[in-house]
């Protein structure tokens, strides 16, 4: 019981943080690997493979999201669950949530391999180029039944409020992986295949190391009776999960758009676009941790009718957020060129250092308008804790519609400029549609439990 934590009493600056804190600390390490994939990959195999790995980005998210839908949106439900001291039904949830979980792995694992090819095709992929994207997504994809293991454990063991030891699973998961790397791409010399791999054995170190702390926590210990199928309680999960699935998918067609249409500029601005991609994971380490602390401590304070305490504890991780992100968009202002630099390496000194330009500018306009990412993930995570995964899904639908109009439209205006704005738009349409729609929902919850207070 020690590693569950519950969030309905207490300073919320103070569970937020120490919840956000050690997701923090993983996402770092989750960030090192993947920007050591890269490098070793750009340095190693030059541009092409660079790009390649870049060129099915949006397609491996797209997969991706997929999962983290369907998990997260399990784990809204089991937050709640714990949250209102429901145990029996927590339990249920618990069981119908891993049913659900295997038979969306068999759909997404089929669905995935049947898109690979046709979809490059349609993103316009580059000749020399499509051979080793594919060779990179299908070990990627083979290996969906070990991400979906991971963050279906991950997500349990944050809706019951242990951030630890997916800490702990990450910081083992990324060590692994570093050092696969370096052995299958540097010694062995597998190419993309071998940094593939080594990022699917990590998954799966981490994977076990949250399955051996969740079978320690009594609370979700079922019994025969308990560990049925339960259509009523599916129905409930999957109104909450499609939608955030959906929402996921809607955001990745976004993205594919964008690539297809960065794909028609040539491997130098691929190359450019991918390097920044890869920091994209660091300027949003903290914004994606306090997402997930908000949800966990939004679903659990409504699953006990604490809505006052709701109200300050949004409020206090949006200035959180808004504090974090300024941070961060200085460190890129000053850090940011040798960053993106070291993952881009050629042959020719003037295509690198184009290709690093390109990737320096794009950086820096996406760490200007940081903020407005940060309020973005604060918004969509505390409206997925109080249940609501539709308007986070119609976010989704903003975000792509800003997203592709800017991408098609904005380089007719002002050139190949407009290719760098395609994101921060995205971010404030979502915004939009995401702040606009806490307040009304909070509003009519407000005025249906007047008599709940903070403490």
């Amino acid at each position: 019981m020690q590693s569950v934590k519950n969030m309905t009493s207490g300073s919320p600056l103070r569970i937020l943080f120490s919840f956000a804190l050690p997701l923090m600390v993983g996402n770092v390490f989750q960030q090192l690997y993947t920007l050591v994939d890269s490098m070793v990959v750009g340095n190693k195999l030059g541009l092409s493979a660079l790009a390649a790995i870049g060129n099915g980005e949006w397609l491996n998210w797209l997969v991706l999201s997929l999962i983290q839908g369907f998990t997260q949106g399990f784990s809204i439900r089991l937050a709640q669950n714990f949250g209102a001291n429901d145990i029996e039904k927590l339990k249920k949830t618990y069981a119908t949530s891993l049913k659900l979980s295997v038979l969306c792995t068999a759909g997404i694992l089929c669905f995935a391999f049947a898109i690979l090819s046709p979809v490059l095709r349609l993103l316009n992929t580059p000749d020399e180029i499509f051979p080793t994207t594919v060779t990179y997504l299908s070990v990627i994809f083979a290996g969906i039944p070990i991400v979906m293991a991971y963050n279906f454990l991950a997500s349990v063991l944050r809706a019951l409020g242990d951030s630890k030891t997916p800490l702990k699973a990450m910081i083992v998961a990324s060590l692994c992986n570093i050092a696969l790397d370096l052995l299958f791409v540097m010694v062995f010399e597998w190419g993309v295949a071998g940094a593939a791999l080594a990022t699917l054995i990590g998954q799966a170190v981490s994977a076990v190391i949250c399955y051996l702390s969740l079978r320690k926590i009594e609370i979700i210990r079922t019994e025969k009776s308990q560990r049925r199928f339960d259509k009523s309680i599916a129905v409930k999960l999957l109104k909450l999960a499609m939608p955030f699935a959906f929402q996921n998918v809607i955001i990745s067609v976004g993205g594919l758009v964008v690539q297809f249409v960065i794909n028609g500029y040539g491997v130098l601005y691929i190359a450019g676009f991918t390097a920044t991609n890869k920091l994209y994971g660091i300027l949003e380490i903290a914004a994606i941790s306090y997402g997930f602390a908000l949800t966990t401590y939004v679903g659990q304070n409504y699953g006990a009718r604490q809505i006052k305490r709701i109200t300050k504890g949004v409020h206090t991780g949006a200035l959180m957020g808004i504090a974090t992100s300024a941070v961060i968009s200085a460190a890129m202002f000053v850090f940011g060129s040798y960053i993106v630099g070291a993952f881009i390496s050629s042959e020719n000194p003037s295509d690198a250092a184009a290709a690093i330009d390109i990737a320096y500018h794009y950086l820096c306009i996406m760490a200007a308008f940081l903020p407005i990412l940060y309020l973005l993930h604060i918004y969509r995570s505390s409206l997925q804790g109080l249940g609501d995964t539709v308007m986070p899904m119609v976010s989704g639908g903003a975000e792509l519609v800003m997203r592709i109009t800017t991408i098609i439209f904005l380089p007719m205006l002002i050139g190949t400029e407009g290719l760098f704005w395609a994101e921060v738009l995205a971010w404030a349409g979502a915004d939009v549609v995401l702040l606009s729609s806490y307040y009304v929902k909070m509003a009519r919850i407000k005025r249906a439990y007047k008599d709940k207070c903070i403490e």
